[in-house]
């Protein structure tokens, strides 16, 4: 889907949709109880959508509603051989998932697009290899099978992913013995790791925080049903706050302050973008990455350090920025581990911007063309965490259409 921007502003008064992150969580917590529960507030991302088809897959019952789910019964114990758990781009279902899978020793493959499979599983590899456990990763699927034994030697390295810890977070309170859970230093995204702490407290899970990246996690425990809705998203109301800084009025409800959200820091970033190229450290929220890039390019340059890890996401989102804010007249250069984003003028782009299928740069470019107009490539990769990212900005006042060839081929607008 290719639209066009025009120059506009935002006005009015929206709800933050719900946290992808706290879904993910929510609902695999949710589905390891032996009660059914509702889990409410859930925006149909195709993410969340991956997650649920897992679930269900190793076993989950879920009935679906209009924006809630009732979901419980899972024994990953119980797993059928050969189960295909379909995680398409979803990273955290996959890595959340995985340890789940090793459980009960029979085979279950993931399949995905080729971006996921090429994203890190490292952490994953060595845990099969050290227990001995089958694992075999394809350029479209993994296959693995445990069974995952307890072990109070796991290292896992603290820059690469929180979402190892996480997934070994979910799986390992079940086992018959207790495990310990390094993370070596340095440790980056340490408030997601604190996310799926709080969850899984709530849902009666004991893992505990020994300092210095250790955790101990008892053994023998069972998920107990919570009352769940999922709280407002952070990461993507950060695009609706973007608007605001670029002259909109827009009034974001539905987001909790005291929020274990790391991304609750795009304020407090966005307003030291108000200095002379400031030098903003992202390793503990990576995510936000491209709408700062995007703030940083209309107003006068940023540098972003502790940003390796863009480079695994949906695109290589340093670079293919830096590619795209060229198009808009601003220099940008990513390094290993640090972005420049140089003070420059923006213009009106004379060739289209395109996504690379990426739904944060979908969003963060589409803020950028609400200044200067334009036409984006591939925005429905939106779909990945906010489907309904452009109706929200439609209502709220910003100008967006079909491109003419697209709008003529099926006689739709948006």
């Amino acid at each position: 889907m290719n639209l066009i921007v025009k120059p506009s502003q935002a006005q009015g008064t929206v709800t933050a949709p719900p946290s992808k992150s706290m879904a993910h969580r929510q609902l695999i917590a949710a589905a390891l109880c032996r009660e059914a529960r509702r889990v409410d507030n859930l925006e149909w991302s195709e993410d969340v959508l991956a997650t649920l088809d897992c679930l269900r897959a190793l076993g989950a019952s879920i009935e679906r509603e209009a924006r809630s789910v009732v979901i419980g019964g899972l024994d990953p114990f119980a797993v059928e051989e050969g189960a295909l758990l379909p995680c398409r781009e979803s990273g955290s279902s996959l890595r959340f998932l995985l340890p789940l899978a090793l459980l009960s020793g029979r085979t279950v493959v993931f399949t995905g697009s080729e971006r996921l499979l090429e994203r890190p599983l490292e952490p994953y590899e060595a845990i099969c290899a050290r227990q001995r456990l089958f694992y075999d990763r394809q350029k479209d699927r993994l296959t693995v099978r445990g069974p995952l034994k307890p072990d109070q030697e796991l290292e896992l390295q603290g820059d690469v992913s929180s979402q190892f810890a996480t997934g070994l977070f979910f799986a390992l309170p079940l086992l018959p013995e207790p495990s310990r859970v390094t993370l070596l230093p340095p440790v980056e995204s340490g408030s997601y790791v604190n996310m799926s702490l709080a969850v899984l407290r709530n849902f009666g899970i004991r893992i505990m925080d020994v300092g210095g990246g250790r955790y101990h996690i008892p053994a023998k425990q069972k998920y107990r049903p919570h009352p769940v809705t999922v709280e407002g998203d952070w990461s993507n109301a950060a695009f609706l706050e973007a608007l605001n800084r670029l002259g909109g009025q827009i009034r974001i409800r539905g987001l909790d302050r005291l929020s274990p959200q790391g991304d609750k820091r795009f304020t407090e970033l966005a307003d030291a973008l108000r200095k002379k190229k400031p030098v903003l450290e992202l390793s503990d929220c990576p995510d936000l990455a491209p709408i700062l890039m995007a703030l940083a390019a209309a107003w006068r340059g940023a540098v972003l350090e502790g940003t390796g890890r863009l480079r695994y996401k949906e695109s290589d989102r340093g670079v293919v920025m830096a590619q795209e804010l060229a198009k808009l007249g601003i220099q940008a250069v990513a390094d290993e581990n640090r972005i420049w984003v140089e003070d420059g003028t923006l213009r009106t782009p004379t060739e289209p911007l395109d996504s690379h299928n990426d739904h944060r740069i979908a969003m963060a470019l589409t803020v950028l063309l609400s200044l200067v107009g334009g036409e984006l490539r591939n925005a429905e990769a939106v779909a990945k965490s906010w489907p309904a990212f452009y109706d929200v900005l439609q209502s709220l006042g910003i100008l967006i259409e079909r491109a003419e060839d697209e709008a003529h081929e099926d006689g739709s607008g948006i």
